[in-house]
C-alpha cells in the first residue's frame, strides 16, 4: 500500500515543481496567509522544548551566526583560564569542531570579564570582518576586528585591529553584546561600570560612554591618527555637533544583558540587570532618532532608585516590561535578554519574543507591538524533564540564519535548540495523522525556504521532505 502511494505521488511531486511559480501554488499561499490568525492570536496556545545541540563548552554565553550561513552557528566562551574562544557548531550533525575558530588571550579573568560578543560584519562574505568584544588583562573594554583565514573554519589571530577600547572601573557591568543594525552601523552595550548603584552616575552622564548603547560606523576612520580608534560617527547620531559623546546612540542603561534587532519590524529589544529588586525589558522602534534615557540610576524598572539630579519622569523611556527579583526566596537574579521569533520551523510563533531568567532558569515568551504586552506565558515547564527543576544559569539565547533559537547554559557548557514540542512533526495539518491534508501542504510550500515542512533541515522543501513524510503515512511517530 504504501510503496503504491509513494509511487503516485512522485508524478504529483514532479507536477510540483513544475508548477512550483505557478499561480495554483501562489493562490495555495495566499490562502495559508488569508486563514493563518493574527500573531496575537495564536503564540500563546503553541508549546516548544528543547534538544540538546552540545556539550563540552567552557563557559558559552553566545550564539551566533554568519549572514546567511545556514550551515553553522558560532558560540562565544566566556574564558578558559585566561583565554577566550569562539567555538562552531556543523548544523548538519550537530557536532562541535574540536579547532576553535579564534582562540583570544589573555582576557581578563575576574566577574563578568572576559569574551564578552561577536558580531559578523553584515558583508562578511566578502570582506570577512567580524568583530569581537573582550576584556582585555588590564580590565578594560576592547572592541576589535579580526579576519577570516584561508579556512572558513579558522580565523585568522594575527588580523586584530583595535576599532574602539574604554576603561571599566569594576570587573562587573563590562556589558558586552555587540551587534550590527538595520542600517549597517555597529551597536554597543557598555554597562555602567560597575560595582552597585552605579556610584559614579555613569549612566546617566552623556560624557561617559558607560552605562550606553553606543553606535559607530565600522566602515568610516574619523580618527586617522589613532590606533585605537578605527570608527566613523553616523552623522545622525543624537549627540553630534552638541554636548555629549558623539558615539553614544541611548542612555541611562545598568548593564544591558543581551539585546536584539527584529528581523522582521527592525524594533530593538534591550534586557537590562536590575539593581535588587526589578529586571527590565526596553524597547526602541525601529523609526528611532536615538538619544533615548531609560533612566537608570533615576530608576530601576519603574521605581525610583536614586533620583537626585535626574530629569522629570515625563524625559525618560520606562521600560515596557519588568519582574520582580526581591526576596530571599525568589529564585530569579538577572535578566537574560533574547529575540522575537522570526524562523521557519514554528510559524505559529511568528512575533513572540523569549527571554529568561539566569538564575532562576525560568523562560518566558511575550509580544509586543510598540503600545501593549499581550500573551505572556511562561514557558519554564515546557524545557523542564518532568519531576526536575529547572536548568540553572542561561547565560544567552541566541539565533541561526534561519532565525531559529538556542539557549546557552553557562556552567554546564551545553547549548540547546528551540523546536517544536511534537512527536510527530509531519502532521502538518495538525489533525493528528499523517495523510493527503499534509502532503497538500507540503507540496504547496514545494521550493519554499522557510516552512514547517522542510523536515530534513536542509533549508528547501523538496524531494527528501517528501520522502520523510511518504514513509510516515498513515502514522504519528
Amino acid at each position: 500500500m504504501k510503496m503504491s502511494l509513494i509511487a503516485g505521488v512522485a508524478a504529483l511531486a514532479a507536477g510540483a515543481v513544475a508548477v512550483a511559480s505557478g499561480p495554483e501554488i501562489t493562490e495555495l499561499d495566499a490562502r495559508a496567509v488569508e486563514a493563518a490568525p493574527a500573531a496575537g492570536e495564536r503564540t500563546a496556545g503553541v508549546t516548544v522544548k528543547r534538544e540538546l545541540v552540545s556539550t563540552g563548552l567552557s563557559n558559552p554565553l553566545y550564539v551566533t551566526h554568519a549572514p546567511g550561513d545556514t550551515s553553522r552557528i558560532f558560540v562565544v566562551e566566556q574564558r578558559s583560564g585566561s583565554v577566550g574562544r569562539i567555538r562552531i557548531i556543523d548544523l548538519a550533525t550537530d557536532d562541535l569542531l574540536p579547532t576553535p575558530f579564534l582562540s583570544i588571550s589573555p582576557v581578563g579573568t575576574a566577574s563578568e570579564q572576559g569574551l564578552l560578543g561577536l558580531a559578523f560584519h553584515p558583508d562578511y562574505d566578502n570582506n570577512g570582518f567580524f568583530y569581537v568584544y573582550y576584556t582585555n588583562s588590564a580590565g578594560a573594554t576592547v572592541i576589535s576586528r579580526f579576519s577570516v583565514s584561508g579556512d572558513p573554519n579558522v580565523a585568522d589571530a594575527g588580523s586584530e585591529q583595535i576599532v574602539m577600547t574604554f576603561g571599566q572601573p569594576f570587573a562587573n557591568h563590562n556589558g558586552g553584546w555587540i551587534g550590527f543594525g538595520p542600517d549597517g552601523y555597529l551597536y554597543i552595550a557598555s554597562g555602567d561600570g560597575g560595582s552597585g548603584g552605579d556610584p559614579g552616575n555613569r549612566a546617566q552622564n552623556i560624557n561617559t560612554l558607560l552605562g550606553k548603547m553606543l553606535r559607530i560606523d565600522v566602515d568610516g576612520d574619523d580618527f586617522p591618527g589613532s590606533s585605537t580608534q578605527n570608527y566613523a560617527i553616523p552623522a545622525d547620531n543624537p549627540f553630534v555637533g552638541i554636548a555629549g559623546r558623539d558615539e553614544i546612540w541611548a542612555y541611562g542603561l545598568r548593564n544591558p544583558w543581551r539585546n536584539a534587532f527584529d528581523r522582521d519590524t527592525g524594533d530593538f529589544f534591550m534586557a537590562d540587570v536590575g539593581q535588587n529588586n526589578w529586571e527590565e525589558i526596553n524597547f526602541q522602534p525601529a523609526d528611532s532618532d536615538g538619544g533615548e534615557n531609560y533612566g537608570w540610576r533615576c530608576y530601576e524598572g519603574n521605581a525610583p532608585f536614586s533620583t537626585g539630579g535626574c530629569p522629570p519622569p515625563a524625559e525618560l523611556e520606562f521600560p515596557f516590561y519588568v519582574y520582580s527579583i526581591s526576596g530571599f526566596s525568589n529564585p530569579n537574579c538577572s535578566i537574560t535578554g533574547g529575540y522575537v521569533y522570526r524562523g521557519c520551523a514554528m510559524p505559529n510563533l511568528q512575533g513572540a519574543y523569549f527571554f529568561a531568567d539566569f538564575c532562576s532558569g525560568f523562560i518566558w515568551s511575550l509580544e509586543y507591538d510598540g503600545e501593549n504586552v499581550s500573551n505572556l506565558v511562561d514557558r519554564t515547564s515546557q524545557f523542564t524533564p518532568s519531576g526536575q527543576s529547572p536548568q540553572q544559569w542561561i547565560s544567552s539565547f541566541g539565533e541561526d540564519a534561519r532565525g531559529e533559537l538556542y539557549i546557552c547554559y553557562l556552567f554546564s557548557g551545553q547549548v540547546w535548540r528551540i523546536v517544536p514540542d511534537t512527536t510527530c512533526p509531519e502532521d502538518l495539518s495538525g489533525d493528528g495523522s499523517i495523510g493527503s491534508a499534509d502532503l497538500a501542504i507540503l507540496l504547496g510550500s514545494w521550493g519554499s525556504t522557510c516552512s514547517p515542512a522542510d523536515f530534513d533541515g536542509d533549508g528547501l522543501v523538496g524531494s527528501a521532505d517528501l520522502a520523510i513524510l511518504l514513509g510516515n503515512w498513515g502514522a504519528c511517530q
